[in-house]
């Protein structure tokens, strides 16, 4: 299984002191994250404020400083709605992004997602195609490029772990009877961190852990920053 680090986030100082949000700072937890285990990296650049930004010359920076840390390893970025501007109105960045990321997020559930997969593969971009519920895993089978993402996102919010297992359990069943065979990265949030990676792990599914998800290590105390929780992740899977 792949697994993948997340970095930041929409998480600030006031979740965990370690979030790293300036670009020396994301490349210096890369490093991290890459010698603990992490074989991808998933970020959310920041502005000068600390808020999540898509302003080109922001995120060609922040790009610029993770490549330079850890070449070679993967950067996807989030493109999620409520990133300043906010809705469709993000588009105006994202199409003025001078340095690409190798792969975007884009979730299903927001309304401009569609034309969003097409401009990004149109511009040679990977998309991670984020769904939280069934409706969305319906909406994406039928999308004319959806075997053409580069993965699925499993993306589990609800805080019980017995429902999150039942929603992924929906989304995958969605996709079988489709016949979408993406690789697939299964993950939860906050309390369903750690259960849904153990069904990832359990399935053979791609996985992803850090800060954006959770601060908890698995025995439930709080985790020094994204290399510990990438770690016991790493620690888990035997490898």
């Amino acid at each position: 299984m792949m697994l993948q680090g997340c970095l930041n986030g929409a998480r600030g100082k006031g979740f965990h002191p370690a979030v790293p949000c300036t670009p020396d700072e994301l490349a210096a937890d890369a490093v991290l994250a890459v010698a603990a285990g992490a074989a991808e990296l998933h970020m959310h650049p920041r502005d000068a404020a600390g808020i999540e930004t898509l302003e080109p010359d922001l995120v060609a920076a922040a790009l610029a400083a993770v490549r330079a840390a850890v070449p070679g390893i993967p950067v996807g970025l989030s493109t999620h709605w409520g990133i300043p501007p906010g809705g469709v109105a993000r588009h105006l960045l994202i199409f003025r992004w001078r340095v690409l990321p190798d792969y975007v997020s884009i979730n299903l559930v927001e309304q401009d997602a569609p034309q969003l997969i097409v401009e990004m593969l149109g511009k040679g971009v990977g998309v991670e195609a984020g769904l939280w519920s069934v409706a969305d895993a319906e909406r994406f089978v039928h999308l004319a490029d959806a075997r053409n993402c580069l993965r699925v996102l499993i993306e589990i919010n609800e805080q019980d772990p017995a429902e999150g297992l039942a929603v992924a359990a929906g989304i995958r069943e969605v996709l079988a009877g489709a016949g979408i065979t993406l690789p697939q990265l299964l993950h939860g949030f906050d309390a369903t961190v750690w259960p849904l990676y153990e069904e990832a792990l359990r399935l053979g599914l791609d996985s992803r852990i850090g800060l954006e998800d959770g601060r908890d290590m698995p025995s439930g105390a709080m985790a020094a920053g994204n290399a510990e929780l990438i770690a016991a992740a790493v620690a888990m899977r035997g490898s």
